[in-house]
């Protein structure tokens, strides 16, 4: 190497000037740089970004060889944009999930909210966009994907020991409505997890970028089948602002978090409607629960409209004109890569003989009374859905109560079982600072 020729370490100084704008941080700090080759004047690298489907995929490549060609010495650059892998579940055992790239679950705990006319809508998003997608419709009790694709009569076979998905439009689509037709689903509890897994494992998915799995509601014995036999990037949950619906978000947010499957954030469907005469948003189910990121401490990833049509997805460009659904696919890039990078650190929280202590990242403490945090649960069940006003009677916490368990949820929250028994309260980590700086005890 001649002593005009640039070295290591001026190579990634150059490249810190890139900074992934969702983690905040520098591309060599993040470890994405790797397989980095000098010779003599001509540099080559790998930039891994967290998933294939990163939106500044091209400003990253564009970027990163225009400022390492400004360094002394470099007369040609060469980037390969690569992507992190999906890590591997190793209790799962041999399938046909090894090419897919990310695997999303598309969940709800109440049945009516639209949940698998969202899954439908993400999946041709996806396809106009260019990437390879299938869609897994697991709610064995009432398969909705024939019906919203239009499904007439499709012809499943097995290959060998692999079942051929459906491709419409170019998506990989399995559904056990393929082989029920209209005629129901009566079957008990393992028959109904056997029958998951069999859809899921031996399909034939091939290459995927995005394998999304529309979950039925609830959180019983099929969701868990399916997060122990796949390694899940995140989950979407969808809601609506009803309050019926909300009660049951903090249930599924606890149950993906107990199982390590990250929420990746919520979708609420039937947000609005536009009126044809004064061009308005009218909010016909109420305002009052809007801001879910408060609420629940993850990103709302969008908020759709109620508009005819909308769950008619026989055509392919279904759902092109609704902006929100382009907002909706564009979060869910950006909120896959998050999941994949842990950056930072939480605090911690531990329990003490009548309080919670809380030891801030910047080295901060703060205790809090467990009675002051019982009463001050924000959950549906201590909170009026759309009032605001509390309905819980503080008087009716007793004096000796105390956290039985915290639930660490994500990087954004926790959750607190009672020993009264209550355990759906979510408490963000801004929610405890304001409680922090009013019943510190």
């Amino acid at each position: 190497m001649s002593n005009n020729a640039p070295n290591e370490v001026a190579v990634l100084d150059a490249l810190r000037v890139i900074i992934d704008p969702d983690l905040g941080k520098d591309i060599v700090s993040l470890g994405f740089v790797k397989n980095l080759v000098i010779d003599g004047g001509n540099v080559s690298f790998t930039v891994e970004l967290t998933t294939p489907a990163c939106p500044v995929k091209a400003e990253f490549e564009a970027k990163a060889k225009e400022v390492v060609l400004k360094l002394p010495g470099v007369t040609d650059v060469n980037v390969t944009m690569g992507a992190m892998e999906r890590k591997a579940n190793p209790d799962a055992g041999p399938n046909n999930l090894s090419k897919v790239g990310a695997i999303i679950a598309v969940s709800s705990c109440k049945g009516g909210v639209g949940k698998s006319t969202v899954a439908a809508h993400i999946v041709r998003q996806l396809q106009r966009d260019g990437f390879k997608v299938g869609l897994m419709d697991a709610d064995v009790y009432g398969p909705s994907v024939p019906t919203l694709f239009g499904c007439r009569n499709p012809q499943v076979y097995m290959k060998g020991d692999e079942i051929k998905p459906i491709e419409i439009d170019g998506i990989q689509v399995m559904s056990l409505g393929f082989v029920l037709g209209d005629g129901p689903a009566v079957v008990r509890g393992p028959i109904v997890s056997s029958y998951t897994q069999q859809i899921l494992k031996q399909t034939a998915w091939g290459e995927l970028d995005y394998l999304i799995i529309d979950f039925p509601p609830g959180t019983g014995d099929i969701q868990l089948t399916l997060v122990q036999q796949a390694e899940f990037d995140g989950a979407v949950i969808v809601t609506t602002p009803q309050a019926l619906s909300l009660v049951d978000v903090a249930r599924g947010i606890l149950m993906f978090e107990k199982v390590d499957v990250p929420v990746l954030g919520l979708v609420e469907n039937m947000s609005y409607f536009e009126c044809d005469g004064c061009n308005k948003r009218h909010h016909i189910f109420g305002e009052g629960a809007h801001d879910l990121k408060k609420r629940f401490g993850i990103e709302t990833l969008a908020q759709l409209p109620i508009m005819p049509g909308l769950s008619n997805l026989e055509a392919a460009e279904a759902g092109a004109n609704v902006p929100e659904i382009r907002e909706l696919v564009d979060k869910l890039h950006r909120a896959v890569g998050k999941a994949r990078v842990t950056t930072g650190s939480r605090p911690e929280v531990t329990k003490g003989e009548g309080v919670i202590n809380i030891k801030w990242p910047e080295g901060e403490a703060d205790t809090l009374a467990n009675r002051e945090v019982r009463a001050a649960c924000q959950c549906a069940s201590c909170v009026h859905e759309f009032t605001g006003q509390q309905i819980l009677d503080k008087e009716s916490i007793p004096e000796t109560i105390q956290a039985e368990a915290i639930t660490p949820l994500g990087n954004y929250a926790i959750g607190i079982a009672w020993s009264d028994g209550h355990s759906s309260g979510i408490f963000t980590w801004d929610y405890l600072r304001e409680l922090a700086q009013g019943v510190s005890a």
